[in-house]
């Protein structure tokens, strides 16, 4: 099937103020969609349309869905619709969840479980750490619950999608939707596995289901010995394309490490050459904080506009994610059909 030269926009839904061409050439990516795959979109978002939804219907989002059930408009038509449901959902509405949640205890959190985006990777997309050797469910859970792990999970994911993804799409000059994760498993033993499965059962469903094609690379290091060996076994039942994104690297990661993401930007407890005044986890550097590349997310322009509900204030005010975290969300997450 001939791609066209162009992806067909439509300024009704289409808004975009970043570029809007991949630099993956296979059909199906934005810039790179064949006449069938753009009639898809057509079809989704009319079918969409009709079922009485009117937000996230723009291109790109469609066609994340799409490509995520192999352009079986049906089935991405389902998920849009559980995905939206769940959203209406999940901590009050996710819409509302990311203008509110107030993580006041992050600092905390992150001593026990450092998860965090910092800076990018070669592409030029944000880099994502998560160390999971570190995560003591028992400490954390005097400190937050479960629940809040995941709200903050959700808003993150959301401040991907803007901004993170656009500001790093400006400075690259063109489109942008993955990320590329680091997952640290130094440290990971059975019992360890054993106390944050549950956890990362939830996370993964939320990535899985509700945040398809977000993985760009992820490199796993520190693999404990016979992690390669049921990663061999586990890729069986992934798609080639997923399986050619995931890196299983022992303790000797630094070289393959850094030829994905440049020193400066990779902290220094990973070989790299990045200190960050207070801390890389809590820094938040990006292109999404430069003046050059960075715009309001759409979600900060109409925030005021959004009433809270006093059950939301709450949670935010309450005391008490992306991975195995993200690792268990994009093995489980990204399965066939998932790019």
């Amino acid at each position: 099937m001939a791609q066209n030269p162009h992806m067909e926009l439509d300024p009704k839904y289409d808004n975009y103020d970043f570029p809007t061409t991949s630099p993956d050439p296979r059909p199906g990516h934005p810039g790179h969609t064949t006449k069938e795959q753009d009639a898809a979109v057509h079809q989704l978002r009319m079918m969409l349309e009709q079922e009485g939804y009117k937000e996230r219907l723009d291109t790109l989002t469609m066609l994340r869905f799409l490509r995520a059930r192999k352009f079986d408009v049906q089935l991405a038509k389902k998920m849009f619709i559980e995905c939206e449901q769940w959203r209406k959902q999940f901590g009050g509405g996710v819409d509302n969840l990311v203008r509110t949640f107030d993580y006041h205890e992050k600092a905390q959190v992150f001593a026990y479980y450092p998860q965090y985006y910092h800076k990018t990777d070669k592409d030029g997309r944000p880099l994502y750490i998560e160390q999971l050797g570190k995560a003591d469910l028992d400490a954390l859970r005097k400190i937050t619950t479960d629940e809040r792990m995941l709200e903050n999970l959700v808003v993150e994911y959301e401040k991907v999608a803007d901004p993170r993804l656009p500001a790093c799409s400006r400075k690259a000059g063109q489109l942008l939707e993955t990320c590329c994760t680091v997952l640290d498993l130094k440290g990971v033993g059975l019992s360890k596995a054993n106390q944050v499965y549950p956890y990362l059962q939830k996370a993964s469903g939320v990535s899985q289901n509700y945040y398809p094609e977000r993985l760009g690379k992820l490199y796993i290091i520190n693999a404990p010995w016979g992690f390669s060996g049921i990663f061999s076994v586990v890729k069986r039942f992934l798609d080639p394309v997923t399986v050619a994104k995931i890196h299983v690297l022992g303790s000797n990661y630094k070289s393959e490490l850094l030829s994905q993401v440049p020193e400066e930007n990779l902290p220094a407890e990973f070989g790299g050459k990045c200190h960050c005044k207070g801390g890389c986890q809590l820094s938040d550097e990006g292109p999404w904080k430069d003046l050059k590349y960075a715009r309001p997310a759409a979600w900060e322009k109409d925030k005021d506009s959004i009433p809270t509900t006093e059950s939301h204030i709450g949670q935010g005010m309450a005391s008490a994610q992306h991975s195995a975290g993200q690792a268990q969300m994009h093995l489980g997450g990204q399965k066939a059909g998932a790019h």
